[in-house]
């Protein structure tokens, strides 16, 4: 399957959280530490887009201008439509991109970096929201693939993943990815 089309999906699940999302919820912490949920947002917006300009141009200068505005549903869509309409192209798959503090990669490896970013944050909303995380089986596979490759080192580079964590042999492919990720699957709104 197109790892495109897996997160088109991740993005649809996650279009339901933001959508069940109130403006006094923009301040519930999430899972990602030190981040409230329009924290989340705001780098959800501006990984969208800056993946988008990457796609378009190589690379893009600025991966933290995530902005909401007066409507962090609306600028949250805008972002998602800037992402699925840049990497429609499938010419966009054989381009180098320059991504964020990670380095350059073909648009393939592109495209599952922000499957992962989307799988994990769609987790956080959820959990920030108290609502229940449904996402595509088939996505959370093929995150987990691409997790299970990320170094434990340099982590701490932009806050949203951490060093992994361990977990029960037996878990299930969403928990094991979230541990990947530094995530402890338990984690609730205290």
């Amino acid at each position: 399957m197109d790892l495109r089309e897996l997160d088109r999906r991740s993005l649809l699940v996650l279009d339901k959280l933001v959508a069940a999302a109130q403006p006094d919820d923009l301040a519930r912490p999430t899972p990602c530490t030190g981040w409230t949920l329009a924290d989340l947002l705001r780098h959800q917006v501006g990984e969208n887009h800056a993946f988008a300009t990457a796609a378009r141009e190589g690379s893009a200068p600025d991966w933290d201008a995530g902005d909401l505005g007066d409507d962090a549903r609306a600028a949250y869509r805008a972002s998602v439509d800037d992402f699925l309409a840049a990497f429609a192209d499938d010419a966009v798959l054989e381009r180098q991109l320059t991504i964020n503090y990670f380095g350059t990669f073909p648009g393939t490896v592109a495209a599952h970096m922000h499957l992962v970013d989307t799988v994990a944050h769609g987790w956080d909303l959820a959990r920030a929201l108290g609502l229940p995380y449904e996402p595509d089986a088939e996505a959370v596979r093929a995150a987990l693939v691409l997790a299970e490759r990320i170094p434990d080192e340099g982590r701490e580079v932009n806050g949203s993943f951490t060093h992994r964590l361990d977990v029960a042999s037996d878990a299930s492919d969403l928990d094991r990815f979230l541990a990947l990720l530094g995530r402890d699957p338990g984690w609730t709104v205290s």
